[in-house]
C-alpha cells in the first residue's frame, strides 16, 4: 500500500477545514467541541508551548484524565513540534515523575489536583520539576481554555505556524512495563503512526458519519486508532472516562446513547459486555466494526458477543506497542459451537513485512514454530535512552533492515495465517496491557517486611490471565490482603496488582539457587 509521508497533526487541520462544525471529540454527559473549537484550542496550545520555550523535538509530558482538554493538548503539543508523552493520571506519582524525568519533558500539562503529588516526587529524584500547564477538573475543554486564559493575561502568547514535522521526527512516546523495574519508553514517529493510520483507514474505510469509541487510555497504544483514524476523517471521537470503562451495562448504554459504529477495546471488556451488559436489550444497530486487540479473547465469551450482536465485521488486531497492529485476521460470525480454539492473529498488515526465525535466528519450515519478527515504516525507532535495549530488541540484515521482535511464538496454520502460542520471556498481557512480571516482584521488593517476591502468570479462562504473587516475610509476621492491595496500589498502576497472593516460609530454588518458577506454576 501507498504510504504518504506528512505530520500526524496535519489530519486536524483538514478535517477542521471540510468539516468545522461536525463533532470532533464527545464527552458523553459533559460537553462537545466541533472541529473547528478543537482546532481553535489546540492552536492555543501550540502557541502557550512555543511561548514556553518548547521547541521541534522537545518532549511534552500530559498528566490529565481523559477528557477533550487532553485530546486539545496533545494536538497542540504535535502541532508545536513536540513529542507527547501521556501518563496514567491513576498510577502512583513516583512512576509518572520517573516517566516524565526519564525523558526530559521541557514542559507537562497536568491536572492541579496531582501537581503537588508529582513535584514531591521529582524532589525524591533530586531533580526540579518542569515547567507546569495546570489544568483544573479536565472535562469539556473549559478548564485548559481557562489556564491558557490565565497565562496570556500574564504574558500573552503570539500565534506561530504549524510544525512541518518530518517523517522521522518523534511523534509520541508510550511507556511500557520494563523487566528491569523501570518503565520504558517505546518511541514513535510522524511516519510510524501515519502509516499505522492509512492502513487503517483502507481496511476500514472510515468517513464523517463513523462514531468511534474512545475506551483505551491515551497511555496505550490501542489509544492511537481511536484518536488518530477518527480525527483524520472528519468521525467523532467519543470519550469513555476511566472510571465507567469497566461497567458493562454503561458501555452497552453508550452504545446505544451515543450511535457508536466503530469500537475498539481489549477483548476483556467485549468479554464483560457480553456476559453482564444486556447487550439484546439495547439498540446497537449503529455497530458496524468491534475491533479488538491486547490479549487472547476467550473463545464462550466471543461466541456469546457474536451472537448478541451479529451484524458488526470482527476484526482480531494483534501488536506490540513497538509495531502498533501487525497483524489482522476477521472473524466471520457466528463462531461455531464446536470452535474451542482462540482464533488466529491473521496475516502481515500490508504496510509491514513479517518474519518468524527459531533460536537461532534463522527462518523456520512454512509450518515450523518460531519468534514473529516485523519490518517496515510501522515499528518503532526504539527505546528512550536505552541504546541496549533497544538493540537487543532488533534483528539486523546484512543491508541493514531492522526486524523488531516481538518475543511472541507463533506458527502458520494452513491458510498462511498466524495463530498465537505464546510469549518467550516473562511478559504477559492482561487487560490490554503488557506486563512484565519482573516490575511487579520490584514493587512488591520495595514493602519492608517482604524478604523474597516472585511472580507468575497462568492462563485463566475468562480473564486471558492470572497473576499470582508468592512471598515470604523477613520477620515471619504475613500481611494481611488488604495491606498487601493498599501497597500495591501505591507502587503500581492497578492492572499489575496480582490477582492472588500466597505466603510461603521460603520460595522454592533450583539447583542454581534460582528461583524456581515452575514448582510455583505447578503450586498457583
Amino acid at each position: 500500500m501507498e504510504i504518504t509521508p506528512r505530520p500526524l497533526h496535519r489530519a486536524l487541520a483538514e478535517s477542521a477545514a471540510r468539516h468545522p462544525e461536525r463533532p470532533a471529540v464527545v464527552a458523553p454527559g459533559c460537553g462537545t467541541l466541533d472541529y473547528r473549537e478543537l482546532e481553535a484550542l489546540s492552536a492555543r496550545v501550540r502557541d502557550r508551548l512555543a511561548a514556553m520555550g518548547v521547541r521541534p523535538g522537545d518532549r511534552v509530558g500530559i498528566h490529565l484524565r481523559k477528557s477533550i482538554d487532553a485530546v486539545a493538548a496533545l494536538f497542540g503539543i504535535l502541532r508545536a513540534g513536540a513529542a507527547y508523552v501521556p501518563v496514567d493520571p491513576t498510577a502512583p506519582a513516583a512512576r509518572n515523575a520517573y516517566i516524565l524525568h526519564n525523558c526530559a519533558v521541557r514542559c507537562a500539562l497536568v491536572e492541579a489536583a496531582r501537581a503537588d503529588g508529582l513535584r514531591a516526587e521529582f524532589d525524591a529524584l533530586g531533580s526540579p520539576p518542569p515547567a507546569l500547564i495546570l489544568v483544573d477538573e479536565p472535562g469539556a475543554g473549559e478548564a485548559l481554555a481557562r489556564a491558557l486564559d490565565a497565562a496570556d493575561a500574564a504574558s500573552p502568547a503570539a500565534p506561530v505556524a504549524d510544525a512541518d514535522s518530518g517523517a522521522d521526527a518523534l511523534a509520541y512516546i508510550l511507556y511500557t512495563s520494563g523487566s528491569t523495574g523501570k518503565p520504558k519508553g517505546v518511541m514513535l514517529s510522524h511516519l510510524n503512526a501515519v502509516s499505522f493510520v492509512d492502513w487503517c483507514s483502507a481496511l476500514f474505510e472510515p468517513s464523517e458519519k463513523d462514531r468511534f469509541s474512545s475506551h483505551a487510555p491515551f497511555h496505550f497504544d490501542l489509544s492511537i486508532l481511536d484518536i488518530h483514524v477518527a480525527i483524520k476523517h472528519g468521525a467523532a471521537l467519543v470519550l469513555i472516562p476511566e472510571d465507567k470503562g469497566k461497567d458493562p451495562l454503561h458501555l452497552a448504554q453508550l452504545i446505544e446513547a451515543e450511535r457508536i459504529s466503530v469500537w475498539y477495546s481489549a477483548p476483556s471488556i467485549l468479554s464483560l459486555m457480553a456476559q453482564f451488559g444486556n447487550l439484546p436489550a439495547h439498540d446497537c444497530s449503529s455497530l458496524r466494526l468491534v475491533l479488538f486487540a491486547g490479549e487472547v479473547f476467550p473463545v464462550k465469551h466471543l461466541r456469546t458477543l457474536c451472537a448478541q450482536l451479529p451484524r458488526p465485521r470482527y476484526y482480531n488486531l494483534y501488536g506490540p506497542t513497538e509495531t502498533n497492529v501487525c497483524t489482522w485476521y476477521e472473524v466471520i460470525p457466528p463462531v461455531p459451537p464446536e470452535r474451542t480454539a482462540p482464533y488466529p492473529i491473521g496475516k502481515v498488515c500490508e504496510h509491514l513485512r513479517d518474519r518468524v526465525v527459531d533460536e537461532h535466528d534463522q527462518p523456520v519450515e512454512a509450518d515450523g514454530e518460531g519468534e514473529l519478527c516485523i519490518s517496515g515504516p510501522g515499528v518503532m525507532q526504539g527505546y528512550w535512552a536505552l541504546p541496549e535495549k533497544t538493540a537487543q530488541g532488533f534483528l539486523i540484515d546484512p543491508d541493514g533492515t531492522r526486524w523488531y521482535r516481538t518475543g511472541d511464538i507463533v506458527v502458520a496454520g494452513a491458510d498462511g495465517r498466524y495463530v498465537y502460542r505464546g510469549r518467550r520471556d516473562r511478559m504477559v498481557k492482561r487487560r490490554g496491557y503488557r506486563i512484565e512480571l519482573g516490575e511487579i516482584e520490584s514493587g512488591l521488593y520495595r514493602h519492608p517486611a517482604i524478604e523474597e517476591a516472585a511472580v507468575v502468570a497462568l492462563p485463566d479462562a475468562d480473564e486471558g490471565v492470572r497473576i499470582t504473587a508468592f512471598l515470604s516475610s523477613k520477620s515471619g509476621e504475613r500481611l494481611s490482603l488488604i495491606a498487601l492491595r493498599r501497597f500495591c496500589a501505591e507502587q503500581m498502576p492497578l492492572y499489575m496488582i496480582p490477582d492472588q497472593f500466597a505466603w510461603m516460609d521460603a520460595l522454592p530454588r533450583t539447583s542454581t539457587d534460582k528461583t524456581d518458577y515452575q514448582r510455583l506454576k505447578e503450586s498457583a
